[in-house]
């Protein structure tokens, strides 16, 4: 086991019962499973930055909501971070009707202005949030053309399908009403909800503040939670420009997996700036 991990270890007074077991899921960072005398925890193994910024999420989070479990942090230091080990159950609609209203809880903190106090990253992709006050601004200057120009550098993008996100960034203020800062999970894909015996959890967070559908939209990128979710979320209060702004929101995560895992997502690129102009 690595000296400086065995150092942490015993500075949070956790004395290992075991090897490091190697768990699922780590598309980024390097997750193990170990079982200590004290009993088990979640070991995860990054850049000291990207690992300093998930452990800042994690403590917001958990300061934030009532509702949801945030595993707490429990060590950190230079590339190894320790956390709580939460006990996983199967969902059902119960489960899922309390992660609507604990996510609904966590959205109405609401902050003085769009971003965070410093940056951090999504994936491996650094995410600029210093802070402006119209969260229009916020939505093109720090996520779609930054990403969209990333993009575009690397091959990914074509010059029409650049320009035609663009013309998107630049028209927002022309229907989307500015909103209040709500606090984000901010990478809230299916892998980052867990249900436990405790309640439902959020793992893994890129932490910031913009609009609240920002991780509803994430939700039902990549599948979606069920009626009992969202009747718990809206609580009889749902937009009405819902679908358009899922379809916004869902573009900024869409070009960062571009970015990041290549040119197999520029179809479903395409297919969100399409589904965003048919809104026009």
């Amino acid at each position: 086991m690595d000296a400086t991990l065995i150092q942490l270890l015993e500075s949070i007074s956790l004395t290992p019962a075991g090897d490091l077991q190697s768990l699922s899921g780590g598309d980024i960072a390097a997750v193990y499973r170990l079982e200590t005398r004290q009993g088990q925890v979640v070991i995860k193994h990054d850049d000291a930055t990207q690992l300093r910024g998930e452990a800042e999420g994690l403590r917001a989070l958990r300061s934030a909501s009532a509702q949801l479990v945030v595993p707490e942090v429990l060590g950190l230091s230079a590339g190894w971070l320790v956390i709580e080990s939460l006990d996983t159950v199967p969902g059902g609609p119960q489960s899922e009707a309390a992660l609507g209203e604990g996510l609904r809880g966590l959205h109405g903190v609401i902050g003085d202005a769009h971003g965070w106090h410093q940056d951090n990253a999504c994936g491996r992709t650094p995410q600029p949030n210093a802070a402006l006050s119209d969260g229009r601004a916020f939505q093109r200057e720090r996520r779609l053309l930054p990403l969209c120009e990333a993009c575009h550098q690397r091959g990914l993008l074509d010059g029409e399908l650049r320009r035609r996100i663009e013309r998107l960034a630049h028209d927002l203020e022309s229907w989307l009403p500015d909103a209040p800062p709500s606090l984000l999970h901010g990478d809230l894909w299916s892998g980052n909800v867990l249900f436990t015996t405790k309640g439902p959890a959020v793992i893994d967070p890129a932490v910031y503040r913009h609009y609240a559908e920002v991780d509803l939209a994430m939700l039902t990128l990549f599948g979606s939670p069920g009626e009992a979710f969202f009747d718990a979320y809206w609580n009889g209060d749902a937009p009405t420009d819902w679908p358009r702004r899922e379809a916004l929101f869902q573009l900024y995560p869409l070009l960062n997996h571009l970015l990041l895992f290549g040119a197999g997502y520029r179809s479903a690129v395409e297919r969100s700036v399409a589904r965003l102009e048919s809104f026009a």
